[in-house]
């Protein structure tokens, strides 16, 4: 009593997708099929047809047939139910009930009918069920996508750093070759990374005769100087003063153990070069606008909100000075309280009256160069608590020699987060706690007594979050407050650039948008 085999067939009886859910030769069910256009009648309005063997149950969805193979002894309303739930699963995934469409979608329509039925038995299932069976959506491979991505464009980003690192050291080899002179005062450390030299034609600087550079006669004198002397003086090693290494390699590493064993995270052979190159990282694109807001927010651990500050700022970077004759078209949300504030030099009235960010002077181009130029900025001060990107609960119980201690999240549907942060502080503990479950990760700052809950990304599928923790008695005031930290790619006020006009006339350079909400300070006390 069960369902052999479900097909879709065309009008004329072309088979387009048949799943057999019985062992069966695929003649036999070829065989059954082709004979499946003959038997069916015109005019009838019967959904079931029987032969000696089998029963053919059936449904015309557009030009098709929906076809289940059942033996005669199966229950013909329970095949019925099985029909009209195939029948809602078919739409679902195929773009066109057509032959078409249903053979591009013919994989996909063949694994939600394995959903539907088991062994030829009807699952007790719904469509919207099926669908997320069939998606197999998982949380823990949008977190591996997510490092991998951060990871290539980390890649990304090192690579241009690397190349115009070696483009600013051709440019200098070409001013060495060309007739400057270097400096032979001993390696000094560079701040490019790749060891360029500056060398200047003045008087002042490398290159002229002040004491850091030589000139001719100079040069000349010395070269003669070296040829007078033994070459075993070249290599002898100064005596006295100079830079030794290792030998503090042993105590450095004793320090930083003990500063690990306290819990502080120590990242070595970090090179400053490196440190500094990162943080000034070229843009790819002419125009760059960054908007940003910064939350400033103290909530009440028994409910309530003591203070709401949101800043918001947009700032622009204009690499060429023949793209800074453009003016700005905004966009944003409505939101109750919210006021801007544009740069003096920025025309008032036509940014009231169209919103468009624009000079008093639009014979002057914006500013260019490396650094950001604020143009704008804005405030809101009055929200509800409702309107909290993220809520924690925090509730520690004293259960006799030990402090249970369970802190939850509830995140808002309006942002997904990121790197999210959750900072607990502890009282003093000789070890670190224990911890009895969390949806997340956790790490025991020692040094500063806290324990910091992580959660990599917060979004649909973890709106919400728990976490349990055991350390010896203490009082509930101990836990409090709790500071919390995170990022987002989507604003309160969705302040936005709607597109750019240019000025004189030409074509509308190309410009990237980088949007980033984060906490300056967020505590629940």
């Amino acid at each position: 009593m069960v369902v052999l085999a479900a097909s879709i067939l065309t009008k004329t009886g072309k088979v387009l997708v048949s799943r057999q859910f019985v062992d069966m030769p695929r003649i036999r069910i070829e065989g059954l099929l082709a004979a499946f256009p003959k038997l069916v009648g015109t005019g009838k309005q019967h959904t079931y047809v029987e032969t000696e063997n089998v029963r053919y149950v059936y449904q015309p969805i557009e030009a098709l047939y929906l076809i289940l193979v059942t033996n005669k002894q199966s229950n013909i309303l329970e095949d019925l139910d099985t029909l009209r739930l195939l029948a809602k699963v078919v739409p679902e995934y195929a773009p066109s009930l057509d032959e078409e469409g249903t053979g591009e979608m013919a994989f996909e329509i063949i694994f939600a009918f394995d959903e539907c039925l088991s062994l030829g038995n009807k699952e007790n299932l719904t469509v919207a069920q099926v669908r997320q069976y069939c998606e197999m959506e998982s949380h823990e491979e949008k977190l591996h996508k997510l490092v991998l991505q951060s990871k290539m464009n980390e890649a990304k980003d090192v690579m241009k750093r690397k190349a115009t690192e070696i483009e600013k050291s051709k440019i200098e080899k070409g001013k060495f070759q060309t007739g400057a002179y270097s400096s032979i005062s001993g390696p000094r450390r560079s701040e490019s990374g790749f060891g360029d030299i500056n060398i200047s034609s003045s008087g002042s600087g490398f290159g002229s005769g002040s004491g850091f550079g030589l000139n001719t006669e100079s040069i000349e004198s010395f070269s003669s100087k070296s040829k007078d002397r033994p070459a075993a003086s070249a290599k002898a090693p100064p005596k006295g003063l100079g830079m030794q290494l290792g030998k503090k390699t042993q105590k450095t590493n004793q320090f930083l153990e003990s500063l690990k064993a306290e819990g502080e995270v120590i990242i070595e052979d970090v090179q400053p070069s490196a440190v500094q190159s990162k943080s000034v990282l070229p843009p790819t694109d002419p125009i760059t606008v960054t908007i940003e807001e910064k939350l400033n927010i103290i909530v009440e651990k028994n409910g309530g909100l003591r203070n709401f500050d949101l800043q918001g700022t947009l700032s622009l970077q204009i690499l060429n000075q023949d793209d800074g004759f453009i003016q700005l078209q905004i966009e944003n949300r409505d939101m109750p309280g919210l006021s801007f504030k544009t740069h003096p030099n920025i025309n008032k009235d036509l940014f009231n009256r169209e919103q468009i960010i624009g000079l008093k002077d639009p014979n002057r181009p914006f500013p260019t160069g490396q650094n950001d130029v604020g143009l704008m900025k804005w405030r809101v001060q009055k929200m509800d608590e409702s309107s909290l990107p993220l809520t924690v609960n925090c509730w520690p119980s004293v259960s006799g020699n030990e402090t249970y201690v369970n802190i939850e999240y509830e995140a808002s549907d309006l942002f997904d987060l990121q790197n999210v942060v959750i900072s607990v502080p502890l009282p003093a503990l000789r070890d670190a706690p224990t911890v009895n479950q969390i949806d997340g990760e956790w790490r025991y700052d020692a040094r500063n007594s806290s324990l910091e809950w992580s959660i990599l990304l917060i979004d649909h599928s973890n709106r919400s979050g728990s976490m349990e923790f055991v350390v010896p008695p203490a009082d509930q005031s101990a836990f409090f407050p709790i500071s919390i930290k995170f990022a987002a790619s989507s604003t309160y006020s969705d302040v936005k650039v709607a597109g750019i006009n240019s000025l004189k006339g030409a074509n509308v350079p190309k410009y990237s948008q980088r949007v980033q909400l984060m906490t300056e300070s967020y505590q629940v006390v």
